[in-house]
Protein backbone atom coordinates (compact mmCIF):
# COMPACT_ATOMS: atom_id res chain seq x y z
CA UNK A 1 0.00 0.00 0.00
CA UNK A 2 1.34 2.97 -1.19
CA UNK A 3 0.41 6.62 0.96
CA UNK A 4 -0.41 8.73 -1.84
CA UNK A 5 -3.07 5.97 -2.63
CA UNK A 6 -5.03 6.56 1.09
CA UNK A 7 -8.09 7.70 1.58
CA UNK A 8 -9.29 7.09 4.50
CA UNK A 9 -8.64 6.53 8.86
CA UNK A 10 -8.78 2.51 8.15
CA UNK A 11 -6.34 2.72 5.39
CA UNK A 12 -3.43 4.95 7.41
CA UNK A 13 -3.69 2.52 10.33
CA UNK A 14 -2.74 -0.43 8.29
CA UNK A 15 0.04 1.62 6.06
CA UNK A 16 1.15 2.61 9.41
CA UNK A 17 1.69 -0.88 11.01
CA UNK A 18 3.21 -1.98 8.39
CA UNK A 19 5.94 0.24 8.03
CA UNK A 20 6.33 0.19 11.14
CA UNK A 21 6.43 3.54 12.08
CA UNK A 22 6.96 5.33 15.09
CA UNK A 23 6.31 9.01 14.39
CA UNK A 24 4.10 10.88 11.84
CA UNK A 25 4.37 14.85 11.60
CA UNK A 26 1.32 16.53 11.07
CA UNK A 27 1.10 20.25 9.76
CA UNK A 28 -1.58 23.06 9.31
CA UNK A 29 -1.66 25.65 7.52
CA UNK A 30 -1.80 28.98 9.34
CA UNK A 31 -3.59 32.30 8.04
CA UNK A 32 -0.02 33.78 6.64
CA UNK A 33 0.43 30.40 4.89
CA UNK A 34 3.28 29.15 7.23
CA UNK A 35 3.34 25.62 7.98
CA UNK A 36 2.71 24.92 11.78
CA UNK A 37 3.11 21.57 12.99
CA UNK A 38 4.19 18.95 15.03
CA UNK A 39 5.50 15.24 15.73
CA UNK A 40 3.00 13.23 16.82
CA UNK A 41 3.08 9.12 18.25
CA UNK A 42 1.59 6.71 15.84
CA UNK A 43 -0.31 5.70 18.47
CA UNK A 44 -2.17 9.09 18.93
CA UNK A 45 -2.14 9.94 15.25
CA UNK A 46 -3.54 6.90 14.42
CA UNK A 47 -6.81 7.95 17.11
CA UNK A 48 -6.32 11.42 15.42
CA UNK A 49 -7.28 10.13 12.22
CA UNK A 50 -10.51 8.47 12.97
CA UNK A 51 -11.58 11.17 15.61
CA UNK A 52 -10.01 14.36 14.73
CA UNK A 53 -7.57 15.86 17.41
CA UNK A 54 -6.71 19.22 19.34
CA UNK A 55 -4.05 22.21 17.76
CA UNK A 56 -3.89 24.89 19.55
CA UNK A 57 -5.79 27.88 17.64
CA UNK A 58 -3.11 30.22 18.69
CA UNK A 59 -1.95 29.92 15.18
CA UNK A 60 -4.62 32.10 13.87
CA UNK A 61 -4.11 34.24 16.84
CA UNK A 62 -0.92 35.67 15.77
CA UNK A 63 1.32 37.02 12.80
CA UNK A 64 4.12 35.45 10.81
CA UNK A 65 6.37 36.46 13.39
CA UNK A 66 4.29 34.80 16.53
CA UNK A 67 3.04 38.03 17.94
CA UNK A 68 0.05 37.89 18.81
CA UNK A 69 -2.89 40.21 17.58
CA UNK A 70 -3.87 43.47 19.74
CA UNK A 71 -6.55 45.35 17.83
CA UNK A 72 -7.47 48.75 19.50
CA UNK A 73 -10.54 49.21 17.18
CA UNK A 74 -11.84 46.08 17.04
CA UNK A 75 -14.72 44.39 18.84
CA UNK A 76 -14.46 40.98 20.37
CA UNK A 77 -17.14 39.54 18.20
CA UNK A 78 -14.91 39.87 14.91
CA UNK A 79 -11.94 38.03 16.93
CA UNK A 80 -12.03 34.20 16.64
CA UNK A 81 -9.26 33.79 19.07
CA UNK A 82 -7.52 35.90 21.85
CA UNK A 83 -6.34 36.19 25.07
CA UNK A 84 -10.59 36.87 25.77
CA UNK A 85 -11.08 33.52 24.96
CA UNK A 86 -8.17 31.73 26.19
CA UNK A 87 -6.15 30.16 23.01
CA UNK A 88 -8.14 26.70 23.35
CA UNK A 89 -7.38 23.93 21.71
CA UNK A 90 -9.59 23.89 17.84
CA UNK A 91 -10.75 20.49 16.77
CA UNK A 92 -8.35 19.60 13.70
CA UNK A 93 -8.83 16.71 11.27
CA UNK A 94 -6.35 15.07 9.15
CA UNK A 95 -6.13 14.87 5.21
CA UNK A 96 -6.50 11.10 4.57
CA UNK A 97 -5.83 11.78 1.07
CA UNK A 98 -2.05 14.03 1.97
CA UNK A 99 -0.09 11.45 3.24
CA UNK A 100 3.31 11.78 1.93
CA UNK A 101 6.84 10.45 3.06
CA UNK A 102 9.47 13.07 3.69
CA UNK A 103 12.60 11.56 1.94
CA UNK A 104 15.17 13.57 4.06
CA UNK A 105 13.57 12.36 7.67
CA UNK A 106 14.29 9.12 7.26
CA UNK A 107 11.31 8.33 5.64
CA UNK A 108 8.97 10.16 8.40
CA UNK A 109 5.50 10.24 6.83
CA UNK A 110 3.89 13.97 6.89
CA UNK A 111 -0.19 14.55 6.25
CA UNK A 112 -1.59 17.76 6.41
CA UNK A 113 -4.53 18.45 8.71
CA UNK A 114 -7.08 21.23 9.01
CA UNK A 115 -9.70 22.76 11.12
CA UNK A 116 -12.99 21.70 11.20
CA UNK A 117 -14.56 24.61 11.59
CA UNK A 118 -13.55 25.61 8.11
CA UNK A 119 -14.39 29.36 8.76
CA UNK A 120 -11.07 30.56 9.21
CA UNK A 121 -8.80 27.58 8.03
CA UNK A 122 -7.11 28.76 4.60
CA UNK A 123 -7.69 25.02 2.88
CA UNK A 124 -10.87 25.29 4.28
CA UNK A 125 -11.55 28.44 2.57
CA UNK A 126 -10.96 26.85 -0.75
CA UNK A 127 -12.78 24.12 -0.15
CA UNK A 128 -15.81 26.04 0.30
CA UNK A 129 -15.08 27.81 -2.75
CA UNK A 130 -14.93 24.52 -4.68
CA UNK A 131 -18.01 23.03 -3.12
CA UNK A 132 -19.79 26.47 -4.67
CA UNK A 133 -18.32 25.67 -7.73
CA UNK A 134 -19.98 22.26 -7.34
CA UNK A 135 -23.01 23.52 -6.64
CA UNK A 136 -23.01 25.01 -9.56
CA UNK A 137 -21.89 22.07 -11.75
CA UNK A 138 -18.54 23.49 -12.31
CA UNK A 139 -15.17 21.61 -11.15
CA UNK A 140 -11.73 23.48 -11.31
CA UNK A 141 -7.64 22.50 -11.99
CA UNK A 142 -5.08 24.77 -11.32
CA UNK A 143 -1.21 25.14 -11.38
CA UNK A 144 1.29 27.69 -9.58
CA UNK A 145 4.27 28.88 -10.95
CA UNK A 146 6.94 30.38 -8.28
CA UNK A 147 9.85 32.78 -8.49
CA UNK A 148 12.34 32.34 -5.49
CA UNK A 149 16.06 33.91 -5.03
CA UNK A 150 18.47 32.01 -3.86
CA UNK A 151 21.47 32.67 -1.43
CA UNK A 152 24.82 31.33 -0.20
CA UNK A 153 23.47 32.24 3.62
CA UNK A 154 21.94 30.46 6.43
CA UNK A 155 19.88 31.90 8.47
CA UNK A 156 22.19 32.68 10.78
CA UNK A 157 24.43 34.69 8.70
CA UNK A 158 21.40 37.04 7.48
CA UNK A 159 21.01 37.92 10.10
CA UNK A 160 24.46 38.80 11.46
CA UNK A 161 25.00 40.66 8.40
CA UNK A 162 21.52 42.77 8.84
CA UNK A 163 20.28 42.06 5.65
CA UNK A 164 23.17 43.73 3.96
CA UNK A 165 25.55 42.73 1.34
CA UNK A 166 24.25 38.93 1.08
CA UNK A 167 25.32 36.29 -1.34
CA UNK A 168 23.18 35.03 -3.73
CA UNK A 169 24.10 31.58 -4.85
CA UNK A 170 24.76 32.47 -8.03
CA UNK A 171 25.67 36.05 -9.73
CA UNK A 172 24.47 38.14 -12.93
CA UNK A 173 21.42 38.07 -14.98
CA UNK A 174 21.40 34.37 -16.28
CA UNK A 175 17.76 33.82 -17.36
CA UNK A 176 17.08 30.37 -18.72
CA UNK A 177 20.92 29.54 -18.53
CA UNK A 178 21.80 26.16 -19.08
CA UNK A 179 25.12 26.97 -18.16
CA UNK A 180 24.08 27.38 -14.88
CA UNK A 181 21.41 24.76 -14.20
CA UNK A 182 24.11 21.88 -16.11
CA UNK A 183 26.88 23.47 -13.47
CA UNK A 184 24.56 23.01 -10.53
CA UNK A 185 23.17 19.78 -11.88
CA UNK A 186 23.65 18.32 -8.66
CA UNK A 187 21.38 20.92 -6.92
CA UNK A 188 18.60 20.72 -9.37
CA UNK A 189 18.54 17.04 -9.56
CA UNK A 190 17.87 17.08 -5.83
CA UNK A 191 14.94 19.49 -5.90
CA UNK A 192 13.81 17.57 -8.72
CA UNK A 193 13.84 14.52 -6.78
CA UNK A 194 12.26 15.86 -3.93
CA UNK A 195 9.23 17.50 -5.96
CA UNK A 196 8.40 13.66 -7.34
CA UNK A 197 9.34 11.90 -3.97
CA UNK A 198 6.76 13.78 -2.11
CA UNK A 199 4.05 13.93 -5.35
CA UNK A 200 4.39 17.97 -6.39
CA UNK A 201 5.95 17.48 -9.75
CA UNK A 202 7.21 20.20 -11.41
CA UNK A 203 6.56 20.56 -15.17
CA UNK A 204 9.81 22.99 -15.47
CA UNK A 205 12.48 24.44 -13.57
CA UNK A 206 15.14 27.48 -14.87
CA UNK A 207 16.96 30.04 -13.77
CA UNK A 208 14.96 33.00 -13.92
CA UNK A 209 16.39 36.84 -15.10
CA UNK A 210 18.44 38.11 -11.42
CA UNK A 211 21.18 36.52 -9.18
CA UNK A 212 20.56 33.43 -8.19
CA UNK A 213 17.14 33.63 -9.21
CA UNK A 214 15.11 29.91 -10.35
CA UNK A 215 11.51 29.46 -11.47
CA UNK A 216 9.60 26.26 -10.87
CA UNK A 217 6.18 25.55 -12.36
CA UNK A 218 4.33 22.86 -10.26
CA UNK A 219 1.99 20.05 -12.50
CA UNK A 220 -1.39 21.18 -12.87
CA UNK A 221 -4.43 19.07 -10.46
CA UNK A 222 -7.64 19.52 -9.03
CA UNK A 223 -7.49 22.93 -7.69
CA UNK A 224 -7.71 21.44 -3.72
CA UNK A 225 -4.74 19.06 -4.69
CA UNK A 226 -3.03 22.43 -6.49
CA UNK A 227 -2.81 24.44 -3.73
CA UNK A 228 -1.81 21.23 -1.06
CA UNK A 229 1.10 20.99 -3.57
CA UNK A 230 2.21 24.37 -3.66
CA UNK A 231 2.15 24.90 0.07
CA UNK A 232 4.20 22.47 0.65
CA UNK A 233 6.77 22.87 -2.41
CA UNK A 234 7.01 26.54 -0.76
CA UNK A 235 8.21 24.59 2.82
CA UNK A 236 10.26 21.80 1.32
CA UNK A 237 12.06 23.64 -1.10
CA UNK A 238 13.12 25.90 1.51
CA UNK A 239 14.25 22.43 3.95
CA UNK A 240 16.04 21.29 1.46
CA UNK A 241 18.18 23.97 0.20
CA UNK A 242 18.92 24.72 4.08
CA UNK A 243 20.12 21.40 4.45
CA UNK A 244 22.59 22.48 1.92
CA UNK A 245 24.00 25.62 3.30
CA UNK A 246 22.10 27.60 1.34
CA UNK A 247 18.58 29.78 1.57
CA UNK A 248 15.33 30.07 -0.64
CA UNK A 249 13.64 33.46 -0.57
CA UNK A 250 9.86 33.83 -1.58
CA UNK A 251 9.39 37.38 -0.86
CA UNK A 252 7.56 39.24 -3.04
CA UNK A 253 10.55 41.50 -3.57
CA UNK A 254 13.45 41.28 -1.65
CA UNK A 255 15.52 43.89 -3.21
CA UNK A 256 14.32 46.98 -5.83
CA UNK A 257 17.72 46.02 -8.01
CA UNK A 258 15.58 43.23 -9.37
CA UNK A 259 12.25 42.34 -10.49
CA UNK A 260 9.74 41.07 -7.77
CA UNK A 261 8.83 37.00 -7.35
CA UNK A 262 5.86 35.97 -8.56
CA UNK A 263 3.08 33.20 -7.36
CA UNK A 264 1.35 33.04 -10.78
CA UNK A 265 -1.57 30.82 -10.68
CA UNK A 266 -3.25 29.10 -13.52
CA UNK A 267 -7.14 27.69 -13.36
CA UNK A 268 -8.96 25.94 -16.25
CA UNK A 269 -12.93 24.67 -15.47
CA UNK A 270 -14.56 21.72 -16.16
CA UNK A 271 -18.15 20.36 -16.11
CA UNK A 272 -18.73 17.54 -13.18
CA UNK A 273 -18.17 15.31 -16.36
CA UNK A 274 -14.59 16.50 -17.36
CA UNK A 275 -15.19 18.56 -19.78
CA UNK A 276 -13.66 22.08 -20.43
CA UNK A 277 -15.68 25.15 -19.89
CA UNK A 278 -12.84 27.40 -21.35
CA UNK A 279 -12.07 25.19 -24.43
CA UNK A 280 -12.92 26.96 -27.79
CA UNK A 281 -15.06 25.98 -30.51
CA UNK A 282 -13.59 28.04 -32.84
CA UNK A 283 -10.39 29.42 -33.36
CA UNK A 284 -9.28 33.00 -32.08
CA UNK A 285 -12.57 32.49 -30.01
CA UNK A 286 -12.65 32.50 -25.89
CA UNK A 287 -15.98 30.39 -25.26
CA UNK A 288 -18.91 33.07 -22.87
CA UNK A 289 -17.71 31.01 -19.33
CA UNK A 290 -14.14 32.21 -20.29
CA UNK A 291 -14.59 35.14 -20.90
CA UNK A 292 -17.11 35.84 -18.14
CA UNK A 293 -14.35 34.19 -15.71
CA UNK A 294 -12.39 37.39 -16.41
CA UNK A 295 -14.72 39.85 -16.33
CA UNK A 296 -15.11 38.62 -12.24
CA UNK A 297 -11.72 38.98 -12.15
CA UNK A 298 -11.60 42.10 -13.23
CA UNK A 299 -14.49 43.40 -11.35
CA UNK A 300 -13.61 41.63 -7.85
CA UNK A 301 -9.68 41.47 -7.92
CA UNK A 302 -9.64 44.50 -6.62
CA UNK A 303 -11.48 43.97 -3.55
CA UNK A 304 -9.52 40.40 -2.96
CA UNK A 305 -6.22 41.74 -3.17
CA UNK A 306 -5.84 41.09 0.32
CA UNK A 307 -6.17 37.39 -0.34
CA UNK A 308 -3.07 37.55 -3.07
CA UNK A 309 -1.20 40.07 -2.19
CA UNK A 310 -1.07 39.64 1.81
CA UNK A 311 1.81 41.46 2.89
CA UNK A 312 3.34 45.03 3.37
CA UNK A 313 6.30 43.44 1.01
CA UNK A 314 3.72 42.59 -1.89
CA UNK A 315 2.52 46.02 -3.04
CA UNK A 316 6.53 46.34 -3.72
CA UNK A 317 6.78 43.85 -6.55
CA UNK A 318 3.68 45.67 -8.59
CA UNK A 319 5.06 48.12 -10.09
CA UNK A 320 5.68 49.44 -14.03
CA UNK A 321 8.26 47.62 -16.29
CA UNK A 322 9.40 44.25 -13.57
CA UNK A 323 7.70 41.65 -15.24
CA UNK A 324 4.51 42.19 -12.61
CA UNK A 325 0.73 43.26 -13.38
CA UNK A 326 0.15 47.11 -11.79
CA UNK A 327 -3.55 46.63 -13.13
CA UNK A 328 -6.91 44.59 -13.89
CA UNK A 329 -6.42 44.30 -17.53
CA UNK A 330 -6.40 41.06 -19.93
CA UNK A 331 -4.87 39.86 -22.93
CA UNK A 332 -4.10 36.78 -24.92
CA UNK A 333 -0.36 35.78 -24.42
CA UNK A 334 0.33 39.25 -22.81
CA UNK A 335 2.64 39.28 -19.91
CA UNK A 336 1.67 42.87 -19.44
CA UNK A 337 -1.72 42.16 -17.86
CA UNK A 338 -3.03 40.91 -14.80
CA UNK A 339 -4.89 38.34 -16.41
CA UNK A 340 -3.28 36.47 -19.67
CA UNK A 341 -5.48 34.02 -21.56
CA UNK A 342 -3.35 31.13 -22.79
CA UNK A 343 -5.41 29.61 -25.35
CA UNK A 344 -4.78 25.92 -26.91
CA UNK A 345 -6.81 22.53 -26.66
CA UNK A 346 -9.39 21.70 -24.24
CA UNK A 347 -6.32 20.31 -21.76
CA UNK A 348 -4.20 23.53 -22.20
CA UNK A 349 -7.04 26.75 -22.72
CA UNK A 350 -7.06 28.89 -19.32
CA UNK A 351 -6.31 31.74 -17.72
CA UNK A 352 -3.38 32.84 -15.62
CA UNK A 353 -3.70 35.40 -13.07
CA UNK A 354 -0.27 37.13 -12.57
CA UNK A 355 -1.13 39.40 -9.25
CA UNK A 356 -0.40 37.39 -6.76
CA UNK A 357 3.54 37.13 -5.59
CA UNK A 358 5.19 33.94 -3.96
CA UNK A 359 4.86 35.55 -0.90
CA UNK A 360 0.49 34.68 -1.17
CA UNK A 361 -1.05 32.14 0.47
CA UNK A 362 -1.82 29.51 -1.83
CA UNK A 363 -4.74 28.20 -0.57
CA UNK A 364 -6.37 31.59 -0.33
CA UNK A 365 -5.09 33.03 -3.29
CA UNK A 366 -6.39 30.34 -5.47
CA UNK A 367 -9.64 30.77 -3.74
CA UNK A 368 -9.69 34.13 -4.56
CA UNK A 369 -8.89 33.55 -8.00
CA UNK A 370 -11.70 31.14 -8.22
CA UNK A 371 -14.12 33.12 -6.42
CA UNK A 372 -14.09 36.11 -8.60
CA UNK A 373 -13.67 34.43 -11.55
CA UNK A 374 -17.25 32.04 -10.59
CA UNK A 375 -18.96 36.01 -9.63
CA UNK A 376 -18.60 36.72 -13.35
CA UNK A 377 -20.49 33.87 -14.83
CA UNK A 378 -22.99 33.83 -12.66
CA UNK A 379 -23.71 37.59 -12.98
CA UNK A 380 -22.40 37.35 -17.07
CA UNK A 381 -19.94 39.72 -15.97
CA UNK A 382 -18.50 40.76 -19.79
CA UNK A 383 -14.47 41.82 -19.54
CA UNK A 384 -13.19 45.17 -21.39
CA UNK A 385 -11.88 45.27 -24.38
CA UNK A 386 -8.67 43.11 -24.84
CA UNK A 387 -5.11 44.87 -24.08
CA UNK A 388 -3.20 44.83 -26.96
CA UNK A 389 0.54 45.87 -26.09
CA UNK A 390 1.45 46.59 -23.06
CA UNK A 391 -0.35 47.35 -19.84
CA UNK A 392 1.87 49.48 -17.76
CA UNK A 393 1.25 53.40 -19.43
CA UNK A 394 -2.67 52.61 -19.64
CA UNK A 395 -4.80 55.89 -18.13
CA UNK A 396 -7.08 54.09 -16.36
CA UNK A 397 -10.20 53.95 -13.81
CA UNK A 398 -9.14 53.53 -10.15
CA UNK A 399 -11.28 50.33 -10.31
CA UNK A 400 -8.78 48.63 -12.73
CA UNK A 401 -6.00 49.35 -10.21
CA UNK A 402 -4.39 47.43 -7.87
CA UNK A 403 -4.49 48.93 -4.61
CA UNK A 404 -1.69 51.22 -3.12
CA UNK A 405 -0.49 49.47 -0.07
CA UNK A 406 -1.68 46.50 2.19
CA UNK A 407 -3.51 49.17 4.36
CA UNK A 408 -6.18 50.21 1.24
CA UNK A 409 -6.44 46.53 0.25
CA UNK A 410 -7.33 45.69 3.33
CA UNK A 411 -9.99 47.58 3.99
CA UNK A 412 -11.19 47.34 0.85
CA UNK A 413 -11.94 43.74 1.61
CA UNK A 414 -13.51 44.52 4.72
CA UNK A 415 -15.97 46.54 2.54
CA UNK A 416 -16.58 44.01 0.27
CA UNK A 417 -20.14 42.24 0.60
CA UNK A 418 -19.26 39.67 -1.96
CA UNK A 419 -16.19 38.79 -0.26
CA UNK A 420 -18.80 37.84 2.85
CA UNK A 421 -20.89 36.50 0.39
CA UNK A 422 -18.65 34.12 -0.80
CA UNK A 423 -15.67 33.39 1.81
CA UNK A 424 -18.15 33.93 5.16
CA UNK A 425 -18.24 37.36 7.06
CA UNK A 426 -16.40 35.82 9.95
CA UNK A 427 -13.16 35.01 7.56
CA UNK A 428 -13.40 38.39 6.18
CA UNK A 429 -13.57 40.23 9.69
CA UNK A 430 -10.60 38.19 10.83
CA UNK A 431 -8.53 38.02 7.38
CA UNK A 432 -8.78 41.68 7.20
CA UNK A 433 -8.48 42.95 10.33
CA UNK A 434 -4.94 40.99 10.58
CA UNK A 435 -3.76 42.54 7.35
CA UNK A 436 -4.87 45.65 8.66
CA UNK A 437 -2.23 44.55 11.95
CA UNK A 438 0.42 44.22 9.72
CA UNK A 439 -0.21 47.29 7.90
CA UNK A 440 -0.11 49.24 10.99
CA UNK A 441 3.33 47.13 12.64
CA UNK A 442 5.17 48.23 9.76
CA UNK A 443 3.68 51.56 9.99
CA UNK A 444 4.73 51.06 13.97
CA UNK A 445 8.43 49.75 13.41
CA UNK A 446 9.64 51.69 10.07
CA UNK A 447 12.80 53.46 10.47
CA UNK A 448 12.49 56.96 8.77
CA UNK A 449 16.12 56.91 7.96
CA UNK A 450 16.03 54.26 6.03
CA UNK A 451 15.61 54.81 2.23
CA UNK A 452 15.96 52.16 0.68
CA UNK A 453 13.08 50.39 -1.15
CA UNK A 454 12.76 47.64 0.97
CA UNK A 455 13.06 48.07 4.49
CA UNK A 456 14.79 46.49 6.90
CA UNK A 457 11.35 45.78 8.85
CA UNK A 458 10.22 43.67 6.08
CA UNK A 459 13.47 41.62 5.44
CA UNK A 460 13.93 41.23 8.92
CA UNK A 461 9.65 39.82 8.81
CA UNK A 462 9.37 37.93 5.76
CA UNK A 463 12.74 37.09 4.54
CA UNK A 464 12.85 32.99 5.63
CA UNK A 465 9.23 32.62 7.00
CA UNK A 466 7.01 33.58 4.29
Amino acid sequence: MKIRKLKSAENIKKYLESSKTEYVKVAITDIDGILRGKYMHVDKFIKSSKKGFGFCDVIFGWDSNDELYEFSNTSEEELVTGWHTGFPDAKASIVPESGRVIPFEENTPLFLAELSDDSVCPRGVLKKILETLKENGIQSKSAFEYEFFLFDETPHTIREKKFKKLKNFTPGMYGYSVLRSSTHSDLYQQLLNLCVDMDMHLEGLHTETGPGVLEAAIMVDESINSADKATLFKTFSKVLFQKNNLMANFMAKWSGQYPGQSGHIHVSLQDLEGKSLFSSTKENELPKDFTYFIGGLQKYMREFSVMIAPTVNSYKRLCPGAWAPINMTWGVENRTTGFRAITGDADSQRIENRLPGADSNPYLALAATLGAGYLGIKEKIEPSPETQGGAYDLKLDRKYQVPSDLGEAAKLFKQSESAKNLFGETFVNHFANTRTWEYEEFQKNKNPFDSSIISTWELERYFEII
